[in-house]
């Protein structure tokens, strides 16, 4: 069991989903809904995050090998989505790289949003699900597998406990502290997106490296 490697693959999903920095989304999204319908729609979405993210993982290698794409050219893809995202969040535009204004129209007009938009693709993104189907596809083996199903039931957990708190962390840290903490995740997770596009480099052309 490598407790280091769970404990990497719960703050690369910190990074990349960045709860605190969805905290305006999720209010705006929410606005309309009272305390309770608040609480019951972050506790469908993280479920619901909960749910994606473990069956990706659990499912990411055979959709890899159904394709014929081998790891290191995902690698080099996810890697690249990733320090996309990363780059659009250290200008502070988490929001609008995550769903566009036609998905915010159409949820305007939903009931619930908790699983589309909020969940998917808001939370359990491409570059989440890019950095679970890796890390399922390399570190096989059940303790693994158990070890990283920990690490996303952590994750949600925590998620559910900042959406929470929500309302009081908004007031608290306002939009520039949320920017702040916004950029300071895309450095990090411009990061991750280099060294798994780096990784997929060296498995493609190992002469090379």
């Amino acid at each position: 069991m490598d407790l280091t490697l769970y404990l990497q693959f719960f703050l690369g999903l910190v990074a990349i989903v960045n709860p605190i920095g969805l905290l305006p989304v999720f209010v705006s999204l929410t606005s309309h809904q009272s305390d309770a319908e608040r609480q019951r729609t972050n506790a469908v979405a993280n479920f619901a995050v909960l749910v994606i993210l473990i069956v990706t993982l659990l499912a990411g290698n055979h959709i890899l090998d159904m394709f014929s794409i081998s790891l290191p050219a995902f690698r080099i893809a996810g890697g690249t989505l990733i320090v996309v995202i990363a780059m659009s969040m250290l200008q502070g535009k988490l929001g609008e790289v995550k769903h566009n204004k036609a998905e915010d129209r159409e949820a305007a007009v939903k009931e619930s949003v908790a699983v589309v938009p909020l969940a998917l693709p808001l939370m359990a993104g491409p570059g989440a699900i890019s950095s679970v189907i890796v890390y399922g596809a390399e570190y096989t083996g059940v303790v693994n597998l158990m070890g990283m199903i920990a690490a996303i039931l952590t994750f949600a957990l925590m998620s559910w406990g900042i959406f929470r708190l929500a309302p009081a962390i908004f007031r608290l840290l306002g939009q520039t502290g949320i920017n702040v903490i916004t950029r300071i995740m895309g450095l990090l997770m411009l990061s991750i997106g280099i060294e798994v596009v780096a990784a997929g480099i060296k498995g493609l052309f190992p002469t090379l490296v």
